[in-house]
């Protein structure tokens, strides 16, 4: 087992991390606020910018190969190297996607796909 120092920059925390753990788990035992939600690469919500460093995150299925290379979700990602990371920075498909105000369905009008028409049964 290695460990390898984790900066956060703009906050001056920095951790010891083992290439055995995950840097979320690290971060929630040293009591240092890390973001996170589903724990398991999707949701994206404890994503960092790598700004020095490697990290191995194989299970991180909420990031494009590319954006694995740029980017860290702290909840997958296990240090390969001391890290330089800035927190809150999300993958570019997040930005565009949150830019073009699509809702999914692609017509960025907000509203629910299927479902009912809105038109009355006729019990005669």
């Amino acid at each position: 087992m290695t460990e390898y120092t984790v900066e956060f920059v703009g906050t001056g925390e920095t951790i010891e991390v083992a290439d055995t753990e995950t840097i979320l788990q690290s971060c929630i035992e040293a009591g240092i606020a890390q973001e996170y939600s589903c724990r398991v690469g999707m949701c994206l919500a404890c994503s960092a910018e790598i700004l020095e460093g490697e990290v191995a995150q194989p299970a991180a299925r909420g990031l494009t190969d590319e954006e694995a290379e740029e980017c860290a979700l702290t909840c997958m990602a296990r240090p390969q190297s001391d890290l330089r990371l800035d927190r809150g920075q999300y993958p570019p498909s997040i930005e565009d996607d949150s830019a073009s105000g699509t809702d999914g369905d692609g017509s960025g009008d907000g509203a629910a796909t299927g479902g009912v028409d809105g038109a009355a049964a006729d019990d005669d």
